[in-house]
């Protein structure tokens, strides 16, 4: 039995099965999914539907999930006079933020399914957690999509804002806790300052990022196991 944690998939469909078949995932084993599983990329709902048949995969909420639930709401209404009255700016603000962050893929395909398949994809969204805390050894992990804005040592976890949790990225110099740590998707590591190690996962000051950039052109996915600290990556 083994814990693993994926992150940022974006539509990299064959990479995520390329990533399975390193770990080999057994039935027994939990991988959890920070988020990120839709847009940029060709094949976002495909890996969606792969999701829901894998009994053994817990997924929890990123900021494109978060995006993508209102807008595939509208989507499924039939364009009507009573529509178009109901599209607010709220709605129509959700809509263009949603585009400029890479929804096209996720639209697409989302189009081709049926009715019901594309309910049950939106209730499978919806259903997606905040966050996740795990005890692994002698070790304590806090799963979460991007990281915990406005900070504080004093602050309950369920304190923190969906924007804090989703959107937030981790100061990954400050060391947030002494005996928890946070394991992270949303910003790559490519990007991170003063990362000596771009394109791997990074880990300090009790932080793990595992972003990995699957959808740049020199990025891939990333997975790590928490019993172990093994990591895998997609070719």
């Amino acid at each position: 039995m083994a814990t693993y944690v994926i992150s940022d998939i974006h539509g990299e469909y064959d990479q995520f099965i390329n990533l399975l078949e390193k770990i080999d995932l057994q039935e027994e084993d939990t991988l959890y999914i920070l988020g990120d599983v839709l847009d940029r990329g060709p094949h976002p709902i495909k890996i969606i539907k792969k999701l829901m048949t894998m009994p053994n995969a817990v997924c929890i909420v990123g900021n494109h999930e978060f995006m993508a639930v209102e807008c595939l709401e509208f989507l499924m209404k039939e364009i009507s006079e009573i529509s178009i009255e109901e599209l607010d700016m709220e709605v129509l603000d959700n809509l263009a933020t949603w585009q400029y962050n890479g929804s096209k893929t996720t639209i697409d395909e989302f189009k081709l399914l049926s009715h019901d398949e594309k309910l049950d994809v939106i209730e499978f969204i919806k259903d997606f957690l905040l966050y996740k805390e795990l005890s692994i050894g002698d070790k304590e992990y806090l799963l979460v999509h991007a990281g915990l804005g406005s900070f504080s040592p004093e602050k309950d976890i369920d304190d923190y804002s969906i924007h804090e949790l989703v959107w937030s990225r981790p100061d990954y110099n400050k060391k947030y806790f002494d005996d928890i740590i946070l394991v992270t998707g949303h910003t790559p590591t490519q990007l991170i300052k003063d990362n000596d190690n771009p394109g791997y996962i990074f880990k300090k000051n009790n932080h793990i990022a595992i972003d990995c950039g699957a959808c740049f052109n020199d990025g891939r996915l990333a997975a790590i196991c928490l019993d172990t600290g093994e990591e895998y990556y997609s070719e």
